[in-house]
């Protein structure tokens, strides 16, 4: 039988194993995010957000500082940095809430990341509302809208392809590790 003293040990290494895997994903997810940067709008972010998310819950969001700070430390803090603040946490609770609906169908996820893609231009125009009233912020997203169709693609094919194999990559390496009881 465990003492009490034995399961917060436990609970304690899991929560450091767990910290220290989030700082992985946003390397990650950085790494993705720099290889994929001359591509016009094409990125593996949101598929490996979702993957992490569907694998990991609320874990997700412990990756999402540490990316987000990478992010303008290596391509500048402009002002579309400050859309990532709220940008990325959206797409996590997007992706909890399905979860929470038990959607296992992988077209629904490349749906959601494709739409996911499509409507970033409008989600990161909100700062230009600030700055420059709603003409700045409606002009910022018509201007990106060629891109947001590139991206809403781009989402939509990495995802359709890639989002169970890595799902079940990542499920079978965490039931691994001990993280994740084995599904049946």
């Amino acid at each position: 039988m465990n003492s009490p003293s034995q399961s917060v040990m436990r609970a304690g290494k899991k929560r450091l194993v767990m910290i220290c895997l989030s700082a992985l994903w946003s390397a990650l997810m950085l790494a993705g995010q720099y290889l994929l940067s001359p591509l016009p709008n094409i990125e593996v972010v949101s598929l490996l957000l979702m993957v992490y998310t569907c694998v990991f819950g609320k874990w997700s969001f412990a990756a999402l500082p540490v990316f987000i700070l990478g992010e303008g430390f290596l391509f500048g803090f402009g002002t579309w940095w400050f859309s990532y603040l709220y940008i990325w946490a959206m797409l996590v609770i997007v992706v909890l809430f399905a979860k929470r609906l038990g959607v296992k169908n992988p077209l629904f996820w490349a749906i959601i990341s494709g739409f996911y893609g499509l409507v970033f231009g409008f989600l990161s125009s909100f700062p230009y509302l600030f700055m420059g009233g709603p003409a700045a912020m409606f002009s910022y997203f018509i201007g990106g809208l060629t891109f947001d169709f590139l991206h809403a693609g781009g989402n939509f094919v990495l995802a359709l392809v890639l989002f169970v194999p890595l799902t079940k990559a990542m499920k079978y390496l965490s039931e691994r590790m001990g993280l994740l009881q084995k599904e049946s």
